[in-house]
């Protein structure tokens, strides 16, 4: 079955819901976006979880020592920029327990690779039709909502990743990731 991601958690009601609904992973975005959440609130929000649900942190060309400083609060780091494969493998070096996903471009030294569009968190759909099915290395993200995640659960990727999807009116929606979640784990057996 594929994992779940809902990405861009920012408030204490999008925590209710998440410990409610138990999706594999949630995202911190400490990136610059308007889902951006300063690591101080990431912290108070990551004691409110429930254990089970892994954190990742969204990054983007930032500052390694700025992801030390959050890597407390994280279980995996997000790379959505350009980060080179010497960053990564400095971001190693310094912090040698957390899984790396490096979002567009396969890097050895990370461990998953995520897709999204050009301009993520937007609702952008991507092409799929040329990404390699049952990827065990893939989280697949870009536009995915209730309309379209069946078509990307048969792409069989390791985590299907949603932020914009999950939402009404820029916020996360408790019916949209129940049923985001529930489509998930009842069509991705594999």
């Amino acid at each position: 079955m594929a994992k779940i991601k809902i990405c861009g958690i920012r408030r204490d009601k999008d925590i209710e819901i998440v410990n409610k609904y138990k999706p594999d992973y949630i995202g911190f975005v400490f990136a610059k976006s308007k889902r951006h959440i300063s690591n101080t609130n990431a912290k108070v929000l990551r004691d409110k979880l429930k254990p089970g649900i892994k954190v990742v942190g969204v990054f983007r060309n930032q500052n390694i020592g700025y992801i030390e400083k959050c890597s407390s609060i994280i279980d995996v780091i997000q790379l959505h920029g350009s980060e080179d494969e010497n960053y990564v493998i400095e971001l190693k070096k310094r912090i040698p327990n957390k899984t790396i996903i490096k979002a567009y471009k396969k890097d050895k030294n990370a461990r998953y690779l995520l897709v999204d569009s050009i301009n993520p968190g937007n609702g952008e759909k991507i092409d799929w039709n040329n990404l390699k099915r049952n990827d065990k290395r893939l989280f697949l993200a870009g536009g995915i909502n209730a309309n379209n995640i069946d078509e990307a659960i048969k792409l069989n990727p390791y985590c299907i990743d949603v932020s914009s999807g999950a939402e009404t009116k820029g916020f996360k929606d408790e019916i949209k990731i129940k049923e985001l979640i529930e489509k998930v784990r009842s069509n991705g057996k594999r």
